[in-house]
C-alpha cells in the first residue's frame, strides 16, 4: 500500500501515474506502446476472442491505437475511466491491461473492473497481482466504495483471479454483453472497500 500511494502523491499528472506490485507495474498507456501492444494483441487473437467483443477491422492500426490513447485520455480527465498497461518490472515486457470504467460518484461511488492478458503471459499468476492492485487504486486513491466484474459463466481462469482476490459472486445477467458476435450471459462480482481481502 505504501509504495502504491508514494507513486501517486509523487505523480502530479494525471496520465503520468504507475503502479508498483511486486513483479509488475501498472501504468498508464503511451505512444510508444503501440508496436508491442499491437504484436501482443495480434498473437493472442485466438486466446482472447472467445472473452471479448468483436474487435474493429482497423483495431491493430497506429491510426485506431491514436483514438484510443485520446479516449483513455478524455476518460481520466472526466474521472470515468483508468486504463492501465501492465508490464514486468524486470525487462519492461507489456503483458496485457486492466482498467476500470463506467465510474460513477454520487451515491453509486462505484466502477466496473476489465481485464486482459497476452496469450505468452496466461496462466503465470500475473492478473492474480494486477487486479488487487488496482482494486487497492480503486478504494485509496478514487475513494470508490465498489468495484464490480462480469464474466462468462465458463472462464473458470477469470472466476480464480475474481475469487482469489476476494470479490463474491452477486448474481446472474442474462444478455449482458455482447461478446465474440453474440449476447451473452454473465456471473456478477463486486468486491467492497469494507470487505475483508486476502493478503
Amino acid at each position: 500500500m505504501a509504495r502504491f500511494l508514494g507513486s501517486w502523491l509523487g505523480s502530479r499528472k494525471r496520465d503520468d501515474f504507475t503502479l508498483d506490485c511486486g513483479e509488475l507495474r501498472l501504468r498508464a498507456p503511451v505512444a510508444r506502446d503501440y508496436e508491442p501492444w499491437a504484436d501482443l494483441r495480434s498473437r493472442s487473437y485466438a486466446f482472447l476472442q472467445p472473452w471479448e467483443p468483436n474487435w474493429p477491422e482497423d483495431d491493430l492500426t497506429p491510426e485506431a491505437f491514436k483514438r484510443r490513447l485520446a479516449r483513455y485520455r478524455d476518460e481520466r480527465e472526466a474521472d470515468v475511466a483508468y486504463p492501465f498497461f501492465i508490464e514486468r518490472r524486470t525487462d519492461g515486457a507489456l503483458l496485457g491491461g486492466v482498467n476500470l470504467n463506467n465510474i460513477r460518484r454520487r451515491a453509486a461511488m462505484s466502477a466496473t473492473l476489465g481485464y486482459w492478458m497476452g496469450a505468452p503471459h496466461a496462466g503465470k499468476g500475473y492478473m492474480s497481482m494486477a487486479v488487487p492492485a488496482i482494486c487497492t487504486f480503486a478504494f485509496a486513491r478514487l475513494g470508490l466504495w465498489r468495484v464490480e466484474a462480469a464474466c462468462l459463466p465458463e472462464n473458470a481462469a477469470s472466476i480464480r483471479v475474481l475469487e482469489k482476490a476476494g470479490f463474491q459472486r452477486e448474481g446472474y445477467a442474462r444478455g449482458y454483453l455482447s461478446i465474440a458476435g453474440a449476447r451473452r450471459d454473465h456471473l456478477l462480482f463486486a468486491l467492497l472497500a469494507a470487505d475483508r481481502r486476502p493478503g
